[in-house]
């Protein structure tokens, strides 16, 4: 569970890291001021770029931590900057590696306790990464790159999915 979860998670961090760095050299080289990109919306009822980056942030770390039997940490969504959701990242990446791989022994069945929209909601680790964790962090990493893209950073797949 270990390597399907935090090894995943990290992975696509360090990608959407890059793809920061690269949305930060665009801005620069096109004299775009950070925060038309940093607040950007594909649609007006979608969450901007920032919030983008904190919720990939926060469903990894939260994950990583409910798999592995702990109460999740709590990030404060802060960053308005691309050097400050630098910091997020790197955060989020360090705690997910504080957590032993040993600790996600026998995850796959163990009970985890969320709330989705009010309501508690209760899975087995194997469900809840599956089918709510993974497709969480996905969309939102993708909806960040996405916003990039929109606003002509040049990314491609590779960019997305890393080396």
């Amino acid at each position: 569970m270990h390597h399907r979860s935090v090894a995943v998670y990290d992975r696509f961090l360090a990608n959407l890291s890059r793809l920061l760095d690269k949305a930060e050299s665009h801005c620069t080289a096109k004299n775009i001021k950070p925060e038309a990109m940093l607040t950007f919306r594909l649609f007006p009822d979608m969450f901007p770029f920032v919030k983008q980056v904190q919720l990939s942030c926060d469903f990894a770390a939260r994950a990583a931590a409910r798999l592995a039997g702990e109460e999740p940490k709590s990030f404060p969504d802060t960053e308005t900057t691309f050097a400050e959701l630098q910091d997020r990242i790197r955060a989020a990446r360090g705690y997910m590696a504080g957590f032993d791989p040993a600790r996600y022994d026998g995850a796959e069945s163990r009970d985890i306790r969320i709330k989705i929209r009010g309501n508690e909601v209760t899975m087995d680790g194997e469900t809840f990464l599956n089918l709510y964790s993974l497709p969480q962090f996905y969309f939102h990493i993708a909806t960040a790159y996405n916003i990039l893209r929109h606003n002509g950073v040049e990314l491609g797949k590779g960019d997305y999915m890393g080396a």
